[in-house]
Formats: structure tokens, C-alpha cells, sequence
């Protein structure tokens, strides 16, 4: 890289000027790409989106032209556009192509040629298709990120915002539920129950068709959570009792019953299964959740 200060290399990289059919998120993903190579992380970007006509591009082109002139003193401008209209984009490049002032890239165009000619299959040339692609990305991600902020009985107050909230002694798999659910866009709440303490209040207030309470035999939860303690079985010899699994167990179901819960039982069960058993009987009361997941 050159000796340009952070400051002077900002200043040299043009404004990218973005024009989309959609919104312009991947014109202005590459745009910012690009001009990282430069130092340049947070370039300066004008995103003319959902265009409809050729005229609102020239418009768009022909007024920041003259702003570039009357502030810069310089009518060139960089262009960057990612039209799936095959008219516009022609017409676009057409523009460009007789306007010495301007610097266009075609993002789109090229690598939808390229993989039609490869392929044998037509482009769909509809706008916004990787959009509706990142939505359901996003949408996962903050289905993580909820559920990992209301792991283990944290955040409480939020309980009624979730998709699903999973109820269970320890080492019932919650977490791991929650967190396999999470990855296919539902935000989940997990809540520990012992014999000691009471629920969070919040939990009357969950609709019931969202409430469901993880069950398991005695023997099979003595068994891991020994295997859990290991050498510290001793220190905590209570929490791998079998007396105490009991009553840990009676007391939760006597829970599930008094919330009218879903019981789903997960012993010597894939977290896989025990997530698609509980999805089939959440989709049957929310039908529209499986949008979710598409």
C-alpha cells in the first residue's frame, strides 16, 4: 500500500455511485470490497434502488453529475449496477458507454451470462432474489443471537417474544436443543427447573402452545449426569442421586402438568429427532411458522 494517510485515502476513492432494480445490497457489498483493497472500509455510497425505468437512472446520473461539478468542480462519477432487467441494464450500459464522464461496472450481468451459458438454464431475471435469501440468513442469525441470550432461564422478561420455550431439569438438553432450533430461525427460550427454586413468573404468560417441557427416565439422567460430574460426584453427591433425580423429575412434570406444557420425552433420542417432534407439534397450532424455514 502506498503512504497515503487513512485521511488522504478516503478523500481519493470517489463517491460509488450504486443503482439497483432491488436494493443494492450486493452492488454495495462489492463496492466496499473493492475499496478496502484501497484502505478504505467505509467508502462513501448513493444507492438508487428499486428503479423501474431507464429515465430514473439517467435522471439519477444527469443530477449527480451537476452536483459533482458544482461542489468537486469534476463531473466524473464511478457507477457501480446490478440491474436483472435485461432492457435497463442495456440501456444503462449504453449511457455509460457514450458519457466519457462516467465509469461503470456491470456487476451483474457477466456472472449471470456466465452461469446461463454453463448451465443450459434461463436466469429468472427477477430483482431481489439473493435479498430474499439474505432475509432468511438474517432472520437465522437473530434467532441465534435471542437464544443465546435467553439460555439457561436469562432474560425472563422476554419469555413471551420467543417462538418456543423448551422447560426442563438439568441435563435434559435444552441447550442444545435450543440451539438446533435457533439454526433453523426460531428464537427459543430455555428454562431450568430444580426442586429448590420456582420459575420465573413470566412463564404463566406464554401462550401454552408454545411451552414444552423436556422429559427423561430416571436411570437415564442418574447416568449422565454421574458421567457429567465425574471425579466431583462426590462433592455434589445430590445432584446425581437417584432419589433426588427422582423428586427433580416428579416436581417438573407435576410443573408441565399444572402449565399444560407439550411433553416431549428426550432419552436416547438424536437432538434431531427430538427437534422435529417438537416442530410437528408447533407447526400444527402456528401453520405459518414453517415460513420460517424457507
Amino acid at each position: 500500500m502506498d503512504n497515503h494517510s487513512p485521511q488522504e485515502r478516503a478523500a481519493r476513492v470517489p463517491t460509488i455511485h450504486v443503482i439497483s432494480d432491488s436494493v443494492g445490497v450486493t452492488a454495495q457489498a462489492v463496492a466496499r470490497a473493492a475499496a478496502a483493497q484501497f484502505g478504505v472500509n467505509d467508502p462513501k455510497i448513493e444507492v438508487l434502488p428499486k428503479v423501474q425505468s431507464f429515465g430514473q437512472i439517467r435522471s439519477f446520473l444527469e443530477e449527480h453529475a451537476a452536483y459533482h461539478v458544482h461542489t468537486l468542480g469534476d463531473d466524473r462519477l464511478l457507477v457501480f449496477f446490478t440491474l436483472v432487467d435485461r432492457s435497463m441494464s442495456e440501456q444503462t450500459a449504453a449511457y455509460i458507454a457514450e458519457h466519457d464522464n462516467i465509469l461503470g461496472v456491470d456487476i451483474m450481468t457477466g456472472a449471470v451470462e456466465a452461469i446461463a451459458e454453463l448451465s443450459g438454464m434461463r436466469p429468472t431475471s427477477r430483482a431481489g432474489s439473493l435479498r430474499e435469501a439474505n432475509e432468511g440468513y438474517f432472520r437465522r442469525i437473530e434467532a441465534i443471537e435471542f437464544t443465546i441470550a435467553h439460555d439457561d432461564g436469562r432474560n425472563p422478561q422476554d419469555l413471551t417474544e420467543a417462538d418456543i420455550v423448551l422447560l426442563g431439569v438439568s441435563r435434559s438438553s435444552k441447550t442444545p436443543l435450543s440451539i438446533y432450533l435457533s439454526q433453523q430461525g426460531y428464537k427459543v427460550a430455555n428454562i431450568p427447573l430444580d426442586p429448590s427454586t420456582e420459575p420465573p413468573r413470566e412463564i404463566y404468560d406464554v401462550d401454552r402452545t408454545r411451552l414444552f417441557g423436556l422429559m427423561t427416565t430416571a436411570d437415564v439422567l442418574t447416568d449422565i449426569r454421574q458421567r457429567r460430574l465425574g471425579n466431583a460426584a462426590v462433592v455434589a453427591a445430590s445432584y446425581a442421586d437417584p432419589e433426588y433425580i427422582y423428586e427433580d423429575l416428579e416436581k417438573a412434570r407435576a410443573l408441565m402438568r399444572r402449565l399444560g406444557c407439550i411433553v416431549i420425552h428426550t432419552e436416547k433420542r438424536a437432538v434431531e429427532e427430538t427437534a422435529q417432534e417438537i416442530l410437528r407439534y408447533y407447526e400444527r397450532s402456528h401453520p405459518s411458522a414453517t415460513d420460517i424455514i424457507e
